[in-house]
């Protein structure tokens, strides 16, 4: 699906330099950074929901520890 990204001048200029240090297209770097953070949102929600299982499981241990 083709799509028009409207950018100021100064995420443009950060574009045009990742893009030439890179060696890759604009249109390359912009995937990587959707997909990097997508990865980033999916780590961060499975970190929670780890933290939320130890928190329920071990709910009498971290009590104690804490007095």
């Amino acid at each position: 699906m083709a799509m028009n990204l409207r950018l100021d001048t100064e995420h443009e200029e950060l574009l045009d330099a990742l893009a030439a240090q890179e060696r890759r297209t604009k249109t390359e770097i912009v995937k990587i950074a959707i997909e990097e953070r997508a990865a980033k949102a999916d780590k961060s929600t499975r970190t929670r929901a780890i933290f939320e299982r130890i928190m329920q499981e071990d709910a009498e241990l971290l009590d104690a520890l804490s007095k």
